[in-house]
């Protein structure tokens, strides 16, 4: 394959800077401030689930003390009337018996209702409680993320910084060699997971390692400077 000293300088330099792309590459597919957000988001999904849930709640159980607030509002105003009915009998003796006996009743009904409203405000304090710790879990969850975030932005804007240039290098170097070496080159390297090129070391494949056999040899060596490895098919300099 015909190719000049400046060719086979600029495929190494070529490949040393697509290594270093795919490296760099890696490395920012993998920085694990990835998995620590994608974490806390989900932590997050589930806390806000578990908030609504207990939003739910809270709401049934104020609904439950407005309900016993309106009944004892109701009847603290019934109470007024009978107390002013029993005030106004005048010693009529039957009727503030049954006032009396109706007053008594209104009393225990609002003794209950004041117990069954404490019980439910004990009810609505645990839940405040339960919100007080969803609300600092939150703070704590968003806190973690916003920190891998400004983790990832500042190492992943680093990294791809440097692939930028890396690219704008690799892009330099390309117009410097034939097109057809290039097109070679991006081949085998596609196909060999980014080392195509590699130098015959005495009757071994510099890349692979596979000793190439004597008849197979003199058809390499005839292919100088530049040929192809009869066993991983790179592209082998030939000295």
């Amino acid at each position: 394959m015909e190719a000049t000293r400046e060719d086979i300088d600029s495929l190494f330099e070529l490949q040393r800077i697509d290594l270093e792309i795919m490296r760099r590459t890696k490395e920012l597919d993998e920085l694990p401030q990835r998995g620590i957000i994608v974490a806390a988001r989900e932590k997050r999904g589930a806390i806000e689930a578990q908030s609504a849930k207990v939003a739910e709640v809270k709401r049934a159980t104020s609904r439950k003390i407005t309900r016993i607030d309106d009944e004892d509002a109701s009847l603290a105003k019934k109470e007024a009337g009978v107390q002013a009915a029993i005030d106004a009998a005048h010693g009529d003796f039957r009727n503030v018996e049954a006032r009396t006996k109706e007053l008594a009743g209104i009393v225990r009904r609002r003794g209950t209702l004041a117990e069954d409203r404490a019980a439910v405000q004990a009810e609505l304090d645990k839940i405040g409680n339960i919100e007080a710790q969803i609300t600092l879990a939150l703070e704590e969850v968003s806190a973690k993320e916003q920190e891998a975030i400004d983790s990832f932005q500042k190492q992943g804007g680093d990294l791809k910084l440097a692939i930028a240039k890396l690219e704008a290098s690799r892009n330099q170097l390309v117009g410097k060699i034939d097109a057809e070496l290039v097109k070679a080159y991006d081949r085998t390297s596609a196909r060999a997971g980014g080392v195509a090129i590699g130098a015959l070391d005495g009757n071994r494949c510099g890349v692979c390692r596979v000793t190439i056999d004597s008849g197979r040899l003199i058809d390499l060596r005839a292919q100088a400077p530049l040929g192809t490895c009869p066993s991983c098919k790179r592209l082998l300099i030939i000295e």
